[in-house]
């Protein structure tokens, strides 16, 4: 019998496959960290982490050339493995796993890949608190049911929560979002910065939305969806006439281009997480990573 990758459902992964991807990605991971060097980890990270990893890898290097003096290996434990079942591809799992950094946290990786000649990488990475990672819906396998991204039902279609949310963070008011500091608290955190003697700062928001950067559901035990995204956005420091921009860290001049004048442009990758409602309700933004990505003086 033949067995159509691209029509029939199935696991995305073994967990024996998921583990194994999960332990060569940390290695990589390590090793690109002692050494601040990208093409050691470069084959197994893609979209947000991948421009995250990178270009903090790329600042760590300008700063320290012969490699991190401060590396502390990536330690996991306590990992659960939440394997998708679908048709088609991209196939892809979640790791969520304890470790030796950031806290009590939970580490959730996203693991993807595009055909069977494609190695694991991770799209997304982000840290939640343990009470916060909801229960999956599984069946008798242990398989978790992917949800398509225009799915109705839920509290908001997970293919718009990157627009909804750059809209929300620039124009405020009611949005599908329930308040905390991802959402509320950092409109505020932005407000307390626009302005300040000499200086202003402008604030854009962009969806990011295709290939590697494309959203991801599954479903949880009662009937809602956890939900992977991804946003872009633009922080831009203008002084006044006879002042000067501060002098930026040095792991911003690192990535930064242009010789910085009158304003500094300062872009970053953002991925999150939440959870999105069955029905009516809020949608909830558990945990998001952000990382410089680049840098332009004008």
């Amino acid at each position: 019998m033949v067995v159509h990758g691209e029509r029939e459902v199935l696991p995305a992964a073994t967990r024996a496959e998921a583990a194994k991807a999960l332990q060569q990605f940390t290695t990589a991971y390590n090793d690109a960290d002692k050494a601040y060097d990208s093409s050691l980890d470069a084959d197994h990270v893609t979209g947000a982490l991948g421009d995250i990893d990178a270009a903090r890898l790329k600042a760590g290097q300008a700063g320290s050339p012969e490699g991190n003096a401060n590396h502390l290996p990536l330690k996991l434990s306590d990992v659960t493995y939440t394997i998708v079942e679908k048709a088609g591809w991209p196939r892809w799992f979640v790791a969520d796993a304890a470790a030796n950094k950031g806290g009590s946290a939970r580490w959730l990786f996203v693991f993807t890949r595009g055909g069977l000649d494609e190695a694991w990488e991770v799209a997304y990475l982000t840290l939640v608190a343990p009470d916060d990672v909801p229960e999956f819906k599984k069946d008798a396998d242990g398989y978790a049911e992917g949800v398509p991204v225009n799915s109705a039902g839920l509290a908001a279609e997970p293919a718009d929560l990157s627009q909804e949310y750059a809209k929300y963070l620039k124009d405020g008011g009611e949005s599908a979002f329930a308040e905390n500091s991802h959402t509320s608290g950092w409109r505020t955190e932005r407000q307390k910065i626009a302005k300040k003697p000499g200086l202003v700062t402008q604030f854009i928001d962009e969806p990011l939305t295709d290939g590697d950067y494309a959203p991801l559901a599954v479903r949880t035990k009662d009937g809602g969806a956890l939900v992977f995204f991804t946003t872009r956005h633009y922080e831009k420091q203008t002084a006044y006439a006879g002042t000067s921009v501060p002098t930026p860290l040095d792991d911003v001049l690192a990535l930064t281009t242009g010789e910085i004048k009158q304003s500094l442009t300062m872009e970053f990758v953002s991925n999150e997480v939440a959870l999105d409602p069955k029905g009516a309700g809020k949608v909830t933004i558990l945990g998001r990573i952000q990382g410089l990505t680049s840098a332009k003086g004008e």
